[in-house]
């Protein structure tokens, strides 16, 4: 599994010792799950067992996730909601709006497959296999979609409460959720940037007949 992030990007101070242990913590719960899912599969793993499994309690497990569907989501997956906008926000004012919208996906795309390979596939697995898991991400991704349309808003001129900038960030954060369970449903057989394009293709042209 990927290993713990105990190091600091090089513009802040250096993670103290006690910031260290509670990354190794998360890390090896995760770890644990990934395991367990692996052997057993979802349903089965229970919060006991992934504490047995990380050598910690199932109270510590729950600090660190308040549900078994938590655990599976990708760190900064909830960090999205401000990584994203301020993406978008940095992009140079005179940058064409599909080229700005782009970056900032692909920004996205590169956030949520940051592990390893077979960790990225079966947590796309899961969300196609685990309504609960579905739930916490798509739970989650609209609230980004509420936060970038904020960005989308101030890049527009538009009112960020209009429908049109709602259903645009909107559309976008589907997006992203639909990319990944047409990834694992067709097993993984497709390069995920270009699932992106062919996406962002769809957004900015809209969807022609298909030729025969």
């Amino acid at each position: 599994m990927t290993a713990a992030r105990t190091t600091a990007p090089a513009d802040r101070p250096p993670l103290g010792l006690r910031e260290r242990k509670k990354i190794r913590t998360r890390e090896t719960i995760r770890a644990a799950t990934y395991a367990l899912i692996s052997e057993q599969g979802y349903d089965a793993t229970t919060i006991e067992q992934i504490a047995d499994r990380a050598e910690v309690s199932p109270s510590t497990v729950f600090r660190y996730f308040p549900a078994k569907e938590d655990i599976v989501l990708p760190d900064g997956f909830d960090d999205l909601g401000s990584i994203l906008p301020a993406e978008l926000r940095s992009r140079p004012v005179d940058e064409p709006w599909p080229d700005s919208l782009r970056y900032v996906m692909r920004r996205a795309v590169g956030l949520g497959t940051a592990e390893e390979p077979e960790v990225t596939r079966l947590r796309s697995q899961l969300m196609v296999q685990v309504p609960a898991v579905r739930a916490r991400m798509m739970e989650s991704m609209s609230s980004t979609g509420r936060l970038l349309a904020e960005a989308v808003a101030a890049r527009t001129g538009r009112p960020r409460d209009g429908l049109e900038v709602r259903v645009y960030a909107m559309s976008l954060i589907g997006g992203l959720a639909e990319i990944s369970l047409y990834w694992a449903e067709n097993d993984f057989r497709d390069d995920l940037p270009d699932l992106l394009d062919r996406a962002l293709d769809v957004i900015e042209h809209g969807l022609t007949r298909d030729k025969p």
